[in-house]
């Protein structure tokens, strides 16, 4: 389910690098800005007349070797996965990126120099929570043809697990589990891309990574390197000697994990799966993942959550008793029947709230609305979340019964089908923002029989009786 529960991030103030891209050999600037509340992580190409925006999402992708690639009308932006993962890594949440050519610098070839920039400017609160993608059932994802596979289990927090198998000598199996977002910096952020000798000299009959640099990745030598190769790498790389190590790594470049090339490869499973456009709540685990399975598997979660999302309804067990029945309601509500329209609240946190209410044949706005074919007013719909609601803003003083709650703004509400007796109404309110100074904004979306009835924005304040 979608779930909100803290507030978005953006940087403090903007920050501006500048490196080499990888694939064109140019010196290439970004700026990381702030962004507005809801925004998520755009690029914005500021070479080009007029400026071109492209929101970073996995829908956006079109190309997958050696580096994840988005596009919009026919425009690249490359190699975008290790700033991706220093924003997520980092817990930014909304951030404009504005590049002056057609890939992010490859830097040092992980992410610890965009999560430096990031923390040397700061990170801010803003007023609009996050919405997380919560799992709460197991998720598979599988490529048949290469055998790499995906799976998420429900968890209390986020964690990653990658597992490798390139079958070769220098390079066999390795493993990399990154605990909890916060360890990204410690542990997975300065973690540099890798390739295999075979493969940059197929890149480089291609003409490309111009901007290669044997500082920016580790290069596993799986087969002896012939003398014409060598002078090859040299003239390539500008080096006066270039040497193969006693552990198959090309020229003396120390490895910051022995593990690294799966905590890279971890690296880029974050910054992949930013693009699904929200964070993931549970627990991942990628075997032999790469960038097409990455970017897949981000659109079948965004799949995913759009299908939640035409419903989005609560799991409920009326088996279960309630965290406050009607009795409980009316010690913290001063509504009354025939007025109080919420009979039982199912769930209760910080930042959301579920209510139900029975509609029963004998309610008295029966007997005048439609009497002859009875349906409940769109009006009372409205009235019976917003008490729902008041438990909600109300929870948070520590003297309930001393406040009463006052709308103050409707917004956006939508009646989608009718409400007839019989009818069990379930209710869930999701905070917009935080609650301040007693002001609270919240979403309701009113369900029967997991099917939405009604939907919209409702704004209360809670003020102290006199």
């Amino acid at each position: 389910m979608i779930v909100k529960n803290y507030p978005q991030k953006t940087l403090s103030k903007e920050v501006n690098l500048t490196g080499i891209g990888l694939h064109s050999g140019t010196q290439i600037t970004i700026t990381l800005k702030p962004a507005e509340e809801n925004q998520g992580f755009i690029f914005v190409r500021t070479d080009l007349n007029p400026n071109c925006e492209i929101p970073a999402l996995a829908n956006f992708v079109s190309r997958t070797e050696r580096g994840t690639t988005i596009s919009k009308d026919g425009i690249e932006i490359q190699t975008i996965e290790h700033l991706l993962a220093a924003l997520a890594g980092c817990g930014v949440t909304n951030c404009l990126i504005a590049v002056n050519g057609n890939e992010i610098p490859i830097m040092d070839g992980s992410s610890k120099q965009f999560v430096e920039a990031i923390e040397e400017v700061g990170i801010k609160e803003q007023n609009a929570l996050q919405e997380v993608f919560e799992v709460q059932e197991v998720i598979k994802f599988l490529d048949k043809k290469n055998g790499s596979e995906f799976i998420i289990i429900p968890d209390s927090d986020t964690s990653i697990t990658v597992m490798i198998d390139f079958e070769t000598k220098v390079l066999g199996s390795q493993n990399a589990v990154l605990h909890k977002m916060e360890d990204f910096k410690s542990q997975i952020s300065s973690c540099r891309t890798f390739s295999f000798l075979h493969e940059l000299e197929k890149l480089l009959d291609q003409d490309l990574i111009k901007g290669g640099d044997l500082n920016n990745s580790i290069i596993y030598v799986n087969q002896p390197l012939a003398k014409n190769n060598m002078d090859r790498l040299k003239k390539t790389f500008n080096k006066e000697d270039i040497s193969v190590k006693k552990n198959g790594i090309l020229n003396n470049l120390t490895l910051n994990h022995p593990n690294e090339a799966a905590r890279h490869k971890l690296l880029d499973v974050v910054g992949d799966l930013a693009l699904v456009g929200m964070p993931i709540k549970g627990r991942i685990i990628a075997n032999k993942p790469g960038h097409k399975i990455n970017t897949d598997f981000a659109k079948h979660l965004i799949n995913l959550i759009k299908n939640h999302r035409k419903s989005n309804a609560p799991k409920i067990d009326l088996s279960k008793p309630p965290l406050m029945d009607v009795n409980q309601i009316m010690e913290m509500l001063p509504h009354r029947p025939p007025f109080l329209l919420v009979d039982k609240v199912l769930e209760l946190s910080k930042t959301h709230v579920i209510g139900l209410k029975n509609v029963t044949m004998n309610e008295p706005f029966f007997e005048g609305h439609f009497p002859g074919a009875p349906v409940m007013p769109g009006v009372l719909q409205i009235e019976a979340m917003a008490q729902a609601g008041g438990v909600l803003v109300l929870s948070t003083v520590p003297d309930p019964e001393n406040y009463l709650t006052f709308f103050m703004k409707i917004d956006n509400f939508k009646f989608k089908r009718p409400v007839f007796p019989g009818d069990t109404l379930v209710f869930k309110l999701e905070l917009l923002t935080e609650i301040r100074r007693g002001i609270c904004n919240v979403r309701g979306t009113a369900f029967v029989n997991e099917q939405v009835v009604s939907q919209g924005d409702l704004m209360a304040q809670i003020i102290k009786r006199k």
